[in-house]
């Protein structure tokens, strides 16, 4: 069973303020125990939480009230999703109300097909749609052999598109706007994958925004947000959330035994495992097994994730 983190308890009876009184807002970024909300008028209050821990994350919508030049959170509303990852110590949460999840990887550094591969199993498990960029299509052999490694991905009905940001014409910037057009975007790459370069182009001042944030939120010290949110058209929805922390992606929330069922390419051979607790490691007449290396079943790189991924699942299980 999976420990997902719970929402605090409804306790709008409790309320120290009537909510005809309390203000809405979104959340825009976090550090440690405060956050930025942003009004419905724009304005941009930094909050700090009812309780002694936080519990909101960007994409939040709340319920706040002003106290001086600042604000308490006094109500979370309940959250569509929350995109999180869970390892031995803690959980860290990214962001809550995702339209989708935007990957972004680059052909040089070469990316680990290991992690890309938990980040979409952690969208599929929340029903966060996912699409993947591969960054630096202007380096030809490298692009083509990362590209390559990707085919997996794309017979999989995962959406995937060729960019390359640092020299990407208006056009091609335009088409990446429209997809992302309306929704609400989380960011997550690798160091060196490109990530500052595309929230640049697509946010105009988002360096500054950055700058802003950090400066109100930690006094001036040299600690920067963790997070943040940023309008690309606020007209249209159409929104950015900047997380780090892509290095380690831990998916300890999930149960080994349900793995399969958020992985596209296996799952569709799990009802033809002849045993109903299969875990697709060894068992006889294993649908997900007799289809590795198949034509149109699993690729073998793919079933040695899954089989890595179940053994470090289930040893946090004893």
């Amino acid at each position: 069973m999976r420990s997902w983190p719970p929402l605090p308890p409804d306790e709008s009876h409790r309320l120290s303020t009537p909510s005809s009184l309390l203000e809405t807002g979104l959340v825009v970024a976090g550090h440690g125990r405060h956050c930025v909300v942003e009004t419905s008028d724009g304005r941009r209050i930094i909050c700090h939480p009812r309780g002694k821990k936080s519990q909101a994350v960007v994409g939040d919508r709340v319920l706040w009230k002003a106290t001086q030049d600042e604000g308490t959170i006094e109500k979370l509303e309940p959250r569509r999703n929350l995109f999180y990852r869970q390892d031995e110590v803690r959980t860290k949460s990214f962001a809550a109300n995702l339209d989708q999840v935007l990957i972004l990887v680059a052909a040089e550094p070469e990316f680990s097909e290991h992690q890309l591969s938990r980040a979409l199993i952690a969208a599929e498990a929340e029903h966060i749609t996912p699409l993947i960029v591969l960054n630096k299509s202007d380096l030809p052999i490298p692009f083509s052999l990362a590209w390559e490694r990707l085919a997996p991905y794309r017979v999989m009905g995962y959406p995937l598109l060729p960019v390359s940001l640092k020299v990407a014409t208006e056009e091609q910037m335009r088409l990446l706007e429209e997809i992302l057009a309306g929704k609400t975007t989380l960011v997550l790459g690798p160091s060196g994958s490109g990530k500052s370069t595309l929230i640049n182009r697509l946010v105009r001042g988002a360096q500054a925004q950055t700058r802003e944030i950090s400066q109100a939120l930690n006094s001036g010290k040299h600690t920067t947000t963790s997070t943040n949110w940023y309008w690309v058209d606020r007209d249209r929805g159409t929104a950015l959330i900047d997380s780090p922390g892509f290095q380690e992606f831990g998916l300890h929330h999930l149960d080994p035994m349900q793995l399969a069922a958020y992985m596209p390419d296996l799952k569709p051979h799990v009802a033809k495992c002849k045993f109903y607790n299969c875990t697709h490691l060894h068992e006889p007449g294993c649908g997900v097994l007799a289809a590795v290396g198949a034509d149109e079943g699993v690729n073998p790189r793919r079933h040695r994730i899954y089989r890595d991924l179940f053994a470090e699942l289930n040893q946090t299980r004893y």
